[in-house]
């Protein structure tokens, strides 16, 4: 456990170190670095605003808990147990499949649908939920997510085959948009 809290924290401020030089990359050649992570008068946050001071909060996250880890003040910098038991590693194998078949699912079925299927399994087979709170949560959530990405955002999500596409997508658009 211990050094599994070590390893974490570096590689999340190596990760959040990173995320801070690519949040301050200038939208356009010529402009300079980091100027798009401030707050523009007449215009509002730049581009990389919120990307680079999240990941420079994360970075001092991690900070924190190297500091705590050497000085062991938290119970996981002082404990020789293992990091992950067998259980818990089953779980986060079944957990990590089903986010990666929600992934490859989402460009050939649609976020959408991918997401609803998704949320069927994680709740219903995993969290052993019953099924009326899998069903209302696993139809509730995509078409939030629909109108709230496609409709109040025009930020459209992957939407599948063509046909997926026209069947599902394309009389929605025609009514809200």
């Amino acid at each position: 456990m211990r050094l599994a809290e070590l390893v974490v924290a570096i590689i999340l401020g190596a990760f959040s170190c990173y995320l801070m030089y690519k949040s301050g990359a200038p939208a356009w050649p010529g402009e300079p670095w980091f100027e798009n992570i401030w707050y523009i008068p007449g215009e509002g946050p730049g581009g990389g605003f919120w990307p680079f001071w999240l990941s420079g909060i994360m970075l001092l996250c991690c900070v924190w808990t190297v500091a705590n880890w050497v000085q062991r003040k938290t119970p996981p910098s002082r404990s020789g147990e293992p990091f992950l038991d067998a259980y818990s590693i089953r779980m986060m194998a079944f957990v990590g499949g089903g986010v990666a078949a929600f992934i490859y699912l989402s460009d050939l079925i649609s976020m959408y649908i991918a997401m609803m299927l998704f949320l069927i399994y994680y709740l219903k087979f995993l969290g052993r939920h019953p099924w009326p709170l899998t069903i209302a949560v696993s139809i509730a959530m995509p078409v939030f997510m629909f109108f709230f990405f496609d409709v109040a955002m025009t930020l459209p999500l992957p939407k599948g085959t063509n046909e997926v596409e026209a069947l599902l997508f394309e009389p929605l658009y025609d009514i809200f948009l």
